[in-house]
């Protein structure tokens, strides 16, 4: 059966590819192919495991019941390897608190109790598959879960795949997002970075021009932020062609930012790992924080977020994570 978990709001099923089989999911035996083959594929998983079934769901709720899908492992012993599934079909490179959910499943499962590779098979053209991450057992503050390593993250518009004609300006280390600003004129500087999957982050000054988690569910501002995020034919591919998962953040005191998230391919989320890590990478690159802990408070609860920094370089982000069980 599917397994629903949380991880600061975040929540995912996690089925394996035999379960999804049993259940009249064509989906082949590796992840690599199932990855090209997707659109066979998706959207009958969704609607099998991440529908509300007979139940209804709350007024003003989600579509689904959770905020995507994790298949895998594809086999028993690691590395191994999975597909994250967007509630819309698509497929990501990266999420981190799918990761964090997906590290937890297998712990619970028995087949995993020290470090290794989770590896993400995807069909995005603009960046490598599988898409490699290294997840560590640990403890934080007395918490117990795991460190995700995120690599070294890259910035500007290129790296987070914008197009050639994608309505971006740029201004100095940052960048004038045209259809941001044209949704609020306080949006006008924002920081594309790349951690494994594209966001672009919009610093403000003030913590109220940040949106609201209940406003980006309202349809007047939920359908411009997708044509925005989502890739073409349900966005509009600009600024950047694949895509892109967007954030908002403000600077609060000491290393602690406070961040707004829509991700592509899903909408407003309460929270999400990667979103915090890009969040903490623009903080950095904007001087609001500095190396080491930064702390990324969304609303569905907070990321501690690792910086390291070599010869005035950020080397490498690392996410920290936890997840529990909802059965």
């Amino acid at each position: 059966m599917t397994r629903f978990y949380d991880a600061r709001g975040n929540i995912y099923g996690v089925a394996s590819p035999d379960y999804l089989r049993r259940r009249g999911v064509d989906l082949p035996d590796s992840a690599d192919l199932a990855a090209s083959a997707r659109q066979a594929w998706s959207a009958s998983a969704i609607a099998a495991e991440c529908g509300w079934g007979a139940v209804s769901p709350a007024p003003g709720a989600k579509a689904h019941r959770c905020d995507g899908l994790l298949v895998g492992p594809f086999q028993a012993a690691p590395p191994f390897d999975l597909l994250i599934v967007n509630t819309d079909g698509s497929l990501a490179e990266r999420s981190g608190n799918g990761l964090t959910i997906f590290a937890q499943a297998l712990t619970d499962q028995g087949v995993m109790s020290e470090g290794c590779e989770l590896r993400v098979h995807h069909d995005k053209a603009d960046a490598v598959s599988p898409m490699v991450t290294r997840v560590e057992p640990a403890g934080y503050q007395q918490v117990e879960g795991f460190w995700l390593d995120l690599g070294q993250p890259g910035f500007g518009p290129s790296a987070a795949g914008a197009g050639v004609d994608s309505g971006v300006a740029q201004q100095g280390e940052f960048s004038h997002v045209a259809a941001l600003a044209a949704i609020d004129p306080q949006w006008d500087r924002s920081q594309f970075v790349r951690v494994g999957n594209p966001h672009c982050v919009t610093l403000v000054e003030q913590m109220a021009a940040l949106p609201t988690y209940l406003a980006m569910h309202q349809p007047a501002l939920f359908e411009r932020l997708q044509a925005i995020a989502f890739a073409p034919p349900v966005g509009s591919g600009r600024p950047c062609v694949a895509g892109v998962n967007l954030q908002w953040a403000a600077r609060a005191s000491g290393n602690q930012v406070i961040a707004r998230v829509f991700e592509r391919g899903e909408g407003p989320t309460a929270s999400s790992g990667t979103s915090a890590s890009a969040v903490a990478c623009a903080a950095w690159r904007a001087g609001w924080v500095g190396a080491g802990e930064v702390a990324v408070v969304m609303p569905g609860g907070t990321a501690p977020v690792r910086l390291r920094v070599e010869a005035e370089t950020l080397s490498s982000v690392s996410l920290f994570g936890t997840a529990h069980s909802l059965a």
